[in-house]
């Protein structure tokens, strides 16, 4: 098993930057790929970024590319993502999920995190 919590979530103006990390703990040697999923309120959860284990590869939502970077340390058990340029419409709550799959796509998940709340608003 492994356990994944988030943090860094907040209110942010628009146009402005925050930085989301979820931490792993538990069994998270058997951790492959990993990734950021987001829900808005009232819709569907969707798919934001993923990364390898070596963080070699990642994948991007058309909707954050060029604006949002998911990036990792493994010595540290954390998964990070950097997102710039925020706009209203990004505003959802935020969870971290993890795979003992290589990377794919789409992307495949076996465990997930709480989430932390991003508000993006004037």
């Amino acid at each position: 098993q492994v356990q994944l919590v988030e943090s860094g979530g907040g209110l942010v103006q628009p146009g402005g930057s925050l930085r989301l990390s979820c931490a792993a703990s538990g069994h998270t040697s058997g951790t492959n790929a990993m990734g950021w999923f987001r829900q808005a309120p009232g819709k569907d959860r969707e798919f934001v970024a993923a990364i390898s284990r070596s963080g070699g590869n990642t994948i991007y939502a058309d909707s954050v590319k060029g604006r949002f970077t998911i990036s990792r340390d493994n010595a540290k058990n954390t998964l990070y993502l950097q997102m710039n340029s925020l706009k209203p419409e990004a505003t959802a709550v935020y969870s971290c999920a993890a795979s003992t799959y290589v990377l794919g796509y789409p992307p495949q998940f076996e465990y997930w995190g709480q989430g932390t709340l991003v508000t993006v608003s004037e």
